[in-house]
């Protein structure tokens, strides 16, 4: 337990998980050979948007298990 306080340990643990999915979105940003938000938003493909939220969702998954 990290506190005492259960309130701020939440808060805590969510900016935490937060951060790093910040820098994991980042790193995948930057692995992509294509420009993803040029895709997204300019041309409209689905298959980029498709993959983009798969990638955030299994980003997020590992988070929560890495903090359960």
């Amino acid at each position: 337990m990290l506190t005492e306080h259960p309130l701020l340990n939440a808060v805590i643990f969510a900016s935490l998980g937060i951060a790093v999915f910040a820098l994991a979105a980042a790193i995948l940003l930057k692995a992509t050979p294509l420009q993803l938000w040029r895709e997204l938003v300019q041309e409209r493909n689905v298959a980029v948007a498709i993959f983009a939220g798969a990638a955030a969702i299994g980003i997020c998954m590992i988070i929560a298990a890495a903090m359960h």
